[in-house]
């Protein structure tokens, strides 16, 4: 074969290639050449709208786009392969590391965070009236009631508040331990120093000092509020009904009021704190926001602290709503309190739980105080 038949056969071989590239174009834009589906007509289309397939390679090159990285425990073909999907393993877990801040990962829901509180007290409240109705049983005397020593033991019960939650939060974290636990609820020193732990210390006995007189102001306010409205004689008179809290302090020594408020610090203001702020709040706030959660949270706190008023027995519907009313607003006053404190020491219940046992250790002190001086 001589130069110029050599030169013919390049030339005829171009021509060829032309008119095949010529061809896939025109066709290209009506139906892809791998998978046949129709092609929409929209200018600059670079990959087929069902296989993949980038048209603007074939047409150029005249050829399938080779993959860049081959796979080598799959049949490799020609044709595009579908993705894998991939495997859902739920919720991200939880590190040791990342426990101290949880803002970005989803946490237990809306239901779970006002059930599983509720479920925890309602199950407290269970195993309370049988130990009451045993007690009943073999005593036939309800005076033990409001003994401070029996008040003291069945105070234990509450750490149903911590054990409820503390096995719920197991499936949110890589390592489950207890102390992972209870940090994920927010009772957890991690991330602070002597000073930083001293700061929070001093912080929750000023706020307790503050709920004190914040508890003391709403109620006087309350009490003239309600005389306005239903008059000054049914007001005065129920707000000067013999609280529980006078019953229990007027058999008190010096030892068991000690004991009552040690009790009030390490036992009530943990357990409740802990499910009720760490666990409830923080659910909440995942789901609703930070507003909705500090509401709601103090507002459940405060009306399953008086299920007893709805179990009273009233000559009237006034006299219910008028005794509900002067207890639920300091209580919710105290508790709206609390859940911005928690909201802001960054979810951790250090100053919140000093705050709410020191709140409570003050008022049996200071009831303690008035009763007998006065």
């Amino acid at each position: 074969m001589n130069d110029k038949e050599a030169h013919n056969l390049n030339e005829k071989e171009k021509n060829t290639n032309s008119k095949n590239k010529k061809e896939i174009d025109e066709l290209s834009w009506f139906f892809c050449p791998v998978c046949g589906n129709k092609i929409p007509k929209i200018q600059s289309l670079k990959y087929c709208l069902k296989c993949g397939t980038n048209l603007d390679y074939l047409k150029k090159y005249n050829r399938l786009q080779p993959k860049k990285v081959i796979n080598p425990y799959v049949q490799q073909t020609q044709y595009p392969q579908p993705l894998t999907p991939s495997i859902f393993l739920g919720p991200k877990k939880i590190s040791d590391e990342e426990i101290v801040d949880t803002k970005n990962f989803e946490l237990w829901g809306t239901m779970t965070s006002i059930g599983v509180p509720l479920g925890a007290y309602f199950l407290m409240y269970f195993l309370a009236a049988g130990l009451f109705a045993l007690i009943i049983y073999f005593s036939f005397n309800l005076e033990f009631l409001f003994d401070p020593y029996f008040i003291i033991f069945s105070s234990f019960l509450e750490l149903i508040f911590i054990l409820v939650p503390v096995f719920y939060v197991d499936s949110f974290l890589q390592n489950p331990t207890l102390k992972n636990r209870l940090g994920l609820l927010g009772f957890t020193f991690q991330g602070f120093n002597k000073k930083g732990i001293i700061k929070e210390i001093l912080i929750g006995l000023g706020f307790a000092v503050i709920g004190i007189l914040l508890v003391a102001t709403v109620s006087f306010l309350t009490e003239i509020l309600l005389e306005m409205v239903f008059g000054f004689e049914i007001v005065r008179n129920l707000s000067s009904t013999t609280t529980d809290v006078e019953l229990i302090i007027s058999s008190a020594d010096i030892l068991s009021l000690i004991l009552l408020s040690v009790v009030m610090i390490l036992i009530i203001g943990t357990s409740e704190e802990i499910l009720f702020r760490g666990f409830m709040q923080k659910g909440l706030s995942r789901s609703l926001g930070n507003k909705w959660s500090i509401l709601i949270t103090a507002f459940i706190f405060s009306m399953i602290h008086l299920l007893g008023i709805f179990l009273m027995v009233s000559e009237s519907p006034i006299v219910l709503i008028i005794s509900f009313l002067l207890s639920f607003i300091p209580y919710f006053a105290i508790s709206l309190m609390l859940s911005l404190i928690y909201y802001w020491r960054n979810e951790n219940l250090i100053a919140v739980i000093i705050t709410h046992g020191v709140y409570n250790a003050l008022s049996i002190i200071i009831a303690y105080m008035f009763y007998y001086m006065f």
